[in-house]
């Protein structure tokens, strides 16, 4: 499976995206990130990635310099407590303690910090938070869903994971925001209101990829298109198509066959620990109706049954913290990965279309400046065939071609149709145009504003010069041609830094997952092996008690026993009537 793993770090044979060699990169201090090598650690401690490098000597704060001292910074979720301060019902609050830092924040604001981060760094992979609640728990539990001792206990350790995964992330532990979440002393919707969450655009499609944040970014961003994740690429890049494929079937593994058989696993481990615990209390109950050996051999048996209930229960424990819950945390990242790929997509359909975009540019102004060229051409063949005249004859030529009555200006009409062309191309001069129709003067009529104002704004745009106008298009053409090649400049850099940034982090993702994925088979492992030593001890402990009681005087002699039963046998009969054998009960017991 490795060799067909698009995550692999090992990208010598994997082809470049091919439309954007020619470019330099994007304009940006910040590199895309070189993950240093992961090392397996335990689950318990969930530091499965590698602490930050030690080589930062610029800190913005004390939380900063602490994360990034060279020492193994555990934070840790001590508790949650039940608090209505500034709301009108109660909620819950989890402490943070970060060495001697300590902060509260309710679920929301993980949620809040998450999605910020999401956006602050589209192209990174934002480790996911536990789910919410969902309408069945709030069915079933009703008011008490936010208040479940399981439910709080899940999130502790999970929101645990999710602040020590950002504190051994490479790019992500350097964010300030992060800082300020750990700092107790800091209101939470002051940070949101702040920059650079204040800053973040509506829309991060029409930002910088490296800094979405940026208030000195092009405004060429906003001729960029907001494309659909479904919309086809022409030229598509083959790693990320592997890595969706091989993102879709990990998740669809993940979240299918491995999780049900977990859930199922878990459920049967419950249903076998409780027959335990109902077996364990039946034999002590029947142990006090019987005496001396034998009570307490049926006791030490209860015993046994509870041992085996105690243990079943803390493996079912580990399972779920240890196994189901990382497993589910991998469903939450192959969601999130999908995201990523697809605003990766985005960027590059977006690169496509400003491609599109300027070549349909280009070729509209190639066909406005043949246009302009034909009309100047025949203005000049024109103006060459024209005889000299007097200004007196040139006003008086004017003077003849201004309409004065119904009758000229209906044969001003039919040549603007073009009826009377054959007859105005025979003239042996053109008078000069004699620009816009005057506007007609009609009587207004009470309650036809509107369609007045919408006439003479029809008649306008109609009455327009169609030489002046020509001109103008080629002028806004020629801007949006030059607003296009800004524009696809900049897209083709966000699609280079999208890329190589996107491939990076699901490198490092993916070291991440085979130590995670590693620690969590260990660590079952070890969880059976403690089961079975545990109940091992206890039965044997057991069966020793149960070898103190005497031997029974019905039981069979040892000749039987060893299978010699061709011996007559003291305490046995001839074959009765029915030709069967069959024990004399009262042979022992009279000792006969």
């Amino acid at each position: 499976m490795d060799s067909l793993n698009p995550f692999d770090n090992d990208t010598s044979d994997q082809p470049e995206t091919s439309n954007v060699d020619d470019l330099s990169e994007p304009p940006s201090d910040q590199s895309p990130p070189s993950p240093p090598q992961v090392q397996a650690r335990p689950l318990s401690s969930q530091g499965l990635d590698s602490a930050p490098q030690n080589n930062k000597t610029d800190f913005c704060c004390s939380t900063d310099r602490l994360l990034h001292s060279g020492e193994e910074i555990e934070i840790l979720i001590t508790d949650a407590q039940k608090t209505s301060v500034n709301a009108s019902s109660p909620y819950i609050v989890y402490v943070i303690r970060t060495r001697y830092a300590e902060a509260r924040h309710r679920y929301s604001e993980f949620e809040s910090f998450r999605q910020s981060l999401a956006k602050l760094y589209p192209t990174l992979i934002i480790p996911p938070i536990p789910s919410k609640n969902t309408i069945g728990d709030y069915a079933v539990k009703q008011s008490k869903a936010k208040e479940d001792a399981n439910l709080i206990s899940r999130r502790k350790r999970m929101l645990q994971t999710f602040l020590n995964r950002i504190a051994r992330h490479p790019i992500l532990s350097n964010e300030h925001v992060f800082h300020r979440f750990l700092d107790g002393e800091v209101s939470w919707t002051e940070v949101l209101n702040s920059p650079p969450i204040s800053l973040l655009p509506k829309n991060i499609l029409k930002a910088p990829s490296h800094n979405p944040t940026d208030q000195n970014a092009s405004p060429a961003y906003n001729a960029l298109s907001n494309p659909s994740a479904a919309h086809p690429l022409r030229n598509p890049d083959q790693r990320f198509l592997d890595s969706e494929a091989f993102t879709h079937k990990f998740a669809n593994h993940v979240s299918g066959p491995m999780e049900k058989v977990t859930r199922r696993v878990i459920k049967r481990w419950t249903d076998y620990a409780q027959d335990h615990a109902d077996l364990g209390a039946t034999l002590n109950g029947f142990s006090l109706n019987e005496t001396g050996t034998l009570s307490a051999a049926i006791e030490k048996t209860g015993q046994a049954a509870d041992a085996t209930y105690m243990s079943t229960t803390k493996l079912l424990q580990e399972l779920e913290q240890n196994w189901a819950e990382p497993l589910h945390e991998y469903s939450q990242f192959a969601v999130i990965i999908k995201k990523l790929l697809a605003y990766r997509h985005q960027k590059h359909v977006q690169y496509e279309m400003t491609q599109d975009a300027l070549i349909n540019k280009r070729e509209s102004l190639d066909e406005l400046e043949r246009s302009e060229h034909e009309a100047r051409r025949l203005e000049e063949a024109l103006g060459r065939g024209r005889p000299s005249a007097s200004p007196s004859q040139l006003d008086q030529q004017q003077a003849a071609s201004t309409p004065s009555s119904p009758e000229i200006i209906g044969e001003e009409e039919a040549n603007e149709h073009g009826v009377e062309r054959e007859q105005a191309s025979s003239w042996p001069a053109l008078p000069p145009h004699p620009g816009p129709n005057p506007t007609r003067r009609r009587s207004r009529t009470p309650g036809m504003g509107i369609l007045n104002a919408l006439s003479y704004t029809l008649h306008g745009m109609m009455d327009v010069d169609p030489e002046t106008a020509r001109r103008n298009t080629i002028t806004k053409t020629r801007e949006s041609i030059s607003q296009l090649e800004d524009a696809l400049h900049l897209s083709t850099q966000d699609l280079k830094y999208s890329s190589s940034t996107i491939q990076a982090d699901l490198d490092r993702f993916q070291r991440q997952k085979v130590a995670d994925l590693r620690e969590m088979a260990i660590s079952m492992a070890r969880s059976h092996r403690e089961w079975c030593k545990k109940n091992l001890e206890a039965w044997e402990e057991a069966k020793r008690e149960i070898d103190t009681i005497p031997q029974h005087p019905n039981r069979l002699p040892p000749a039987l026993a060893s299978g010699d039963a061709a011996r007559p046998h003291e305490g046995m009969q001839a074959a009765g009537p029915s030709g069967t054998d069959r024990r004399d009960s009262l042979a022992t017991i009279n000792g006969r």
